[in-house]
């Protein structure tokens, strides 16, 4: 097994990284707002959309993991887990948001991480449409988009009242979730829903300062971890542990922010619970 600390491993790596990020634009953009596009519902009791663009996408970041990396494991939505034997794993979303791409909405993204038996190393938030990628782990913490390339750094907001909430669904998720969602939602100065992974991305680029996000599965939070982290933001889950495995996730811009938005949700959660 390589050193992952070694620099020139590192490099090797991030080159695989956006390797996987540009063959997975060339296979999602064809797709994008097309009339007639169709998606197929994975749930049962619920509307959990994939189309060809999703399933196009993980083929070809598999594919190019066949042939560069063909000793690491894989975890992707759409097709499960490869195993490997190199101790890594690339996790992968083809299209984070698919919701939103149906509808044509450019806030859904493809993400990639790569993850050791610590959680995730790197990852990769990009939106192909906006033409916008956001990198964060081995030192890297960089926005790449129209206007050139800039530092990601998360903003240094400590208190509730001035800060920007966000989250994918007004429901948050379960009953007591939601409810614990809106005790925090009260106490900052805005709240917005129904930007998937580009909430994260925002957070990690200065522009919000927390994301509540409960139902997650693992391919959905391991990339906006590390480039949050990166970016000097925290993400743990609603207990302040880890949440690279998928569950409730609290990312904050200043671990002060964190810590105060922590409080309230557990506080009712137990409420709720007694």
């Amino acid at each position: 097994m390589q050193d992952i600390d070694s620099v020139a491993f590192q490099a090797e790596l991030w080159s695989v990284a956006e390797e996987l990020a540009e063959a997975a634009r060339a296979a999602i953009l064809p797709h994008f707002r097309q009339v007639g596009l169709s998606a197929d519902n994975k749930e049962r009791d619920g509307f959990d959309p994939v189309t060809i663009a999703d399933k196009a996408a993980e083929e070809a970041m598999r594919a190019v993991l066949h042939t560069r990396r063909p000793q690491d494991a894989i975890l992707g939505e759409e097709f499960g887990n490869t195993a490997g034997t190199s101790g890594l794993t690339w996790v992968l979303d083809p299209i984070d948001g698919t919701r939103g791409f149906i509808s044509g909405t450019p806030t859904w993204g493809v993400l990639i991480s790569l993850n050791d038996e610590s959680g995730p190393r790197l990852g990769i938030i990009d939106q192909p449409y906006i033409g916008e990628r956001f990198c964060g782990g081995f030192g890297r913490a960089e926005m790449i988009g129209p206007h050139g390339n800039a530092d990601l750094g998360a903003r240094t907001t400590t208190d509730l009242d001035q800060a920007i909430l966000f989250s994918t669904f007004p429901e948050v998720g379960h009953l007591e979730e939601r409810a614990a969602f809106e005790a925090v939602a009260v106490e900052v100065k805005l709240t917005r829903f129904g930007c998937d992974c580009y909430a994260y991305a925002l957070l990690a680029a200065g522009q919000i300062d927390l994301v509540i996000e409960a139902g997650l599965n693992s391919y959905d939070i391991a990339a906006p971890i590390a480039v949050i982290e990166a970016a000097g933001g925290i993400v743990t889950d609603w207990q302040g542990g880890k949440v690279h495995e998928g569950g409730r996730a609290l990312a904050a811009a200043t671990p002060e922010l964190h810590a105060k938005a922590l409080k309230i949700l557990n506080h009712s959660l137990s409420k709720q619970r007694s």
